[in-house]
């Protein structure tokens, strides 16, 4: 029963029959494939007892080593087996859907929800700040039981408790493509009132907050890992104190520098993009709804910015996939919330996130301190037209190259999409020359004259491969090499 119950067994059978699918895709991260021929028995053992006569047997496919993130709705590799829905298990971002229905069984850690309750009381008695309390996806099951006894611990009523602290709702367990995903919720919505510019959706989990409240007056407490979502809490409210309860080790974690210094090197990403002239976008997604709006987005905003843009689809990119392409300066990671942060220290060229994009490549913008995860957010932060196509921009300054520096424009040189090969040569040479425009003073001018795209990039390689005499048209003879084995060969 334990099993059954950590898997949602009845559950998720009541939910295929209701839905009438024939077809089930169940998607496992690889921490839980172990289990998936259990759950698959189970559930067939169960769906079997609820179908009636006239209902079709239900199929029900594994999959594993999902080509993006195991967070994600693998909708490509459902949709080669024509399912009719995803079924997820484990860890989820909540993403919605472009094309399958998708329904979501979280998991149930264990937790001591006592000691995490004596945990909070201690230190809400210390702060005087509300407290909003987050938590993974994960430990949604106990949330109830640790809001009572928080209730009973403080003392309060019902009512009051709300002015004290709050707790986040799960957004939804099943979410539809064709709807969004606020309607289609089956766990009771948030407590507070709903107000404009008060409300929030993070990780999977959505709260409101009292009129005129902000979150940077709260304080947030964390239950559960150190985790990709987590890492999102931490950037997203950066101005919030935070609190994390590590359920594994009972313990508090107040300590949060190393997470913080993410935001100094986020920031030095975004200052080295904007001397890139080529740049990759990646695509980590291909059932994150929104996500080819995004990727035109970036396209038009690279652009308006002068720069050269190519699209590459690789799965989860590493390393050496990477260093495939050396012409790219920077790479743009098209992915979901909880995946799209990456230590790229040991990528050969940096990797960023389309809100780093949008503060690289839009001139005169600022970093604020707030950041943005979601497409929707990103898109909405964007500077009108207007202020992006500012022809009469003047240099920027550059941290690396040490000066100013004026940025070309290459859609003047273009036209309808293509390029003159007459002008393209002509960028070529004039990158080999490698100008350079400096003066004896600090505030000196340098005129950007790097590859302007692959093939400029190539061209200007000393090495080009072997070089081929094409005059010389007579046979070369043939020489005997070497036999034997590497470690001794036969005349050594």
């Amino acid at each position: 029963m334990e099993f059954e119950s950590r898997y949602e067994i009845n559950r998720t059978a009541e939910f295929i029959i209701s839905k009438s699918f024939t077809r089930i895709a169940l998607q496992f991260p690889d921490e839980l494939l172990k289990d998936s021929t259990k759950v698959v028995t189970a559930l067939k053992s169960k769906t079997r007892f609820l179908l009636t006569e006239d209902d079709k047997e239900v199929r029900f496919f594994v999959m594993a080593d999902t080509t993006f993130g195991s967070c994600c709705i693998d909708e490509v590799g459902a949709l080669h087996i024509d399912a009719d829905c995803v079924i997820h298990y484990g860890q989820t971002c909540l993403s919605p859907t472009s094309v399958l229905p998708a329904f979501f069984v979280f998991g149930k850690a264990s937790i001591n929800v006592s000691s995490c309750v004596t945990h909070l009381l201690d230190y809400a008695s210390k702060s005087n700040k509300p407290i909003m309390i987050l938590y993974g996806l994960e430990y949604a099951h106990v949330i109830p039981r640790i809001r009572e006894e928080f209730m009973e611990a403080l003392g309060l009523s019902k009512t009051e408790s709300q002015v004290e602290f709050s707790v986040a709702n799960v957004l939804c367990s099943f979410i539809s493509p064709s709807k969004d995903p606020r309607e289609s919720m089956e766990h009771p919505g948030p407590s507070g009132k709903s107000v404009s510019n008060g409300s929030y959706i993070l990780g999977g989990l959505t709260w409101d907050l009292p009129e005129g409240n902000k979150i940077d007056d709260y304080l947030l407490f964390w239950i559960g890992s150190d985790n990709s979502a987590f890492a999102n809490v931490v950037l997203t409210f950066n101005g919030c104190d935070i609190v994390r309860y590590d359920a594994e080790e009972d313990s508090l974690v107040t300590e949060f520098s190393q997470q913080r210094r993410i935001l100094k090197r986020r920031y030095y990403l975004v200052e080295k993009a904007k001397d890139a002239n080529i740049i990759g976008i990646l695509v980590g997604t291909l059932g994150v709804a929104g996500y080819l709006h995004m990727i035109h987005h970036m396209q038009a905003l690279i652009s308006a910015a002068g720069k050269k843009s190519y699209i590459l689809a690789m799965g989860r990119p590493n390393p050496a996939k990477l260093a495939n392409f050396p012409e790219c300066d920077v790479f743009i990671y098209i992915s979901c919330a909880q995946t799209a942060l990456l230590d790229s220290k040991e990528f050969m060229s940096p990797v960023i996130t389309p809100f780093e994009a949008n503060l690289a490549f839009s001139r005169g913008s600022e970093w604020t301190g707030e950041y943005l995860m979601h497409f929707q957010d990103v898109i909405n932060s964007v500077k009108s037209e207007s202020e992006v196509h500012n022809e009469s921009e003047e240099p920027r300054f550059s941290f690396f190259l040490g000066g100013y520096v004026e940025d070309h424009r290459t859609h003047d040189q273009a036209k309808s999409g293509e390029e003159d090969t007459g002008e393209t040569m002509a960028l070529v040479q004039a990158a080999e020359r490698a100008l350079e425009l400096r003066g004896n003073g600090q505030n000196s001018l340098t005129k950007q004259t790097a590859a302007k795209s692959g093939p400029e990039y190539f061209l200007s390689r000393a090495y080009r491969g072997l070089e081929i005499n094409s005059d010389n048209t007579t046979p070369e003879p043939y020489i005997v090499g070497r036999s034997g084995k590497a470690s001794g060969y036969k005349n050594e």
